[in-house]
């Protein structure tokens, strides 16, 4: 097969499992556990079939419109797409092409260096210190460009907005994505700074605040030159990437304020009750501004406690990386679901031996 030798490999992104099986706790690729907005409801009774038939909106002006109205912003500082992952990709065919390295975390959001290496763009990856934190010293020399998650993934450690502005201000040649995916669930979006500096981005998504990750529904705020290369890259590949009822639906959803604070809250409450209940079983972690939390045991090995989990039908995340092998990342489901987590948990070899040693030693582990 001689035209293989033409092909462009990479290695390519591994989504979570999704699994067919019925009866699950899905706890492993950070989907939102609550149904989305009422209004989305009435969106979709209303979608007129007949006009399936005709193409989109290519400029998908009545959700950018929604975004903006909602975010406080001009519709030419917004830019939409399916899902942030085809935002942040256009992002990087559009920015990312001075042929200098790029940087990124190197415990971050796995498909940056799947993007990169499909555009044949150079990439260094920037280690995180010993409690897993972005230094923003290290983002301070020549690139081509940089990109990084707040809060970041897997770990859902925030950094301060100051340290960010930091970034953004210390490489004025340079665009600087923030990937704020999940910045709904405790940290501070650094939209306010686009206004200051041109060459920040920052993308959402509405897969996990708005519960639409069936959807598909991402979008890049930023000032309009760069919105405006961002369309430019979006018309030259695919016009019509968002469907009608995507447009419909999502529009409905940014709106309802109301019900996406609501979400955020609960989820919240119950991440803060989790991370105690973590604690008390023997893990490891650090204070989590995601709708996740990133643990460790000292007892149990994570693919251990990994395949242990998933025989009693919960799925959490466990990546084979370096520095991460021994880490689990499991999303933040309902409060019963987390419950039964932590019964399940408290009976995984390793875990259990830890807590009757406790029990025996006086010290009580409820």
């Amino acid at each position: 097969m001689g035209w293989e030798k033409r092909v462009r490999r990479v290695v390519p992104y591994v989504p979570g499992e999704q699994p067919k099986e019925s009866g699950i706790i899905k706890l492993n690729t950070n989907e939102n556990p609550y149904p989305p907005s009422g209004a989305v409801r009435i969106a979709m009774d209303a979608i007129n079939e007949g006009k399936l038939r005709l193409y989109p909106d290519p400029a998908a002006s009545e959700l950018v419109g929604a975004i903006a109205e909602v975010y406080g912003l001009s519709e030419k500082e917004v830019f939409v797409g399916v899902g942030s992952d085809d935002v942040l990709a256009m992002a990087f065919m559009t920015f990312f092409h001075s042929g200098e390295p790029i940087l990124f975390p190197d415990i971050t959001y796995s498909f940056y260096d799947v993007w990169a290496d499909l555009l044949r763009i150079p990439y260094e990856k920037q280690p995180l210190d010993g409690d897993f934190h972005i230094d923003p010293e290290d983002y301070k020399k020549p690139n081509g460009g940089i990109v990084f998650p707040n809060p970041n993934a897997p770990t859902g450690a925030f950094l301060p907005l100051q340290y960010v502005e930091e970034i953004v201000a210390a490489n004025p040649d340079s665009v600087v994505i923030v990937d704020e995916a999940y910045v709904d669930f405790g940290g501070e979006s650094a939209l306010p700074l686009i206004r200051k500096y041109d060459n920040l981005m920052i993308a959402q998504t509405f897969s996990k605040s708005r519960s639409l990750a069936g959807l598909r529904i991402g979008f890049a705020m930023g000032n309009e030159k760069l919105i405006a290369y961002l369309n430019d890259v979006k018309y030259s590949f695919n016009s019509y990437t968002m469907n009608r009822p995507a447009i419909a639906l999502a529009s409905a959803a940014v709106r309802d304020e109301g019900h996406f604070e609501e979400c955020c809250r609960k989820i919240i409450a119950t991440r803060e009750k989790a991370q105690e209940d973590f604690r008390t079983l023997g893990f490891r972690l650090e204070d989590s501004c995601a709708n996740f939390v990133f643990v460790t045991h000292p007892d149990a090995d994570a693919e251990t406690i990994f395949n242990y989990l998933k025989s009693r039908k919960i799925y959490v995340r466990w990546f084979n990386k370096p520095r991460i092998r021994n880490y689990l990342r499991i999303t933040i489901g309902t409060d019963g679901e987390m419950e039964h987590l932590m019964t399940v948990l408290a009976e995984c070899p390793g875990i259990a031996e830890r807590l009757s040693g406790r029990e025996q030693d006086g010290i009580r582990t409820e």
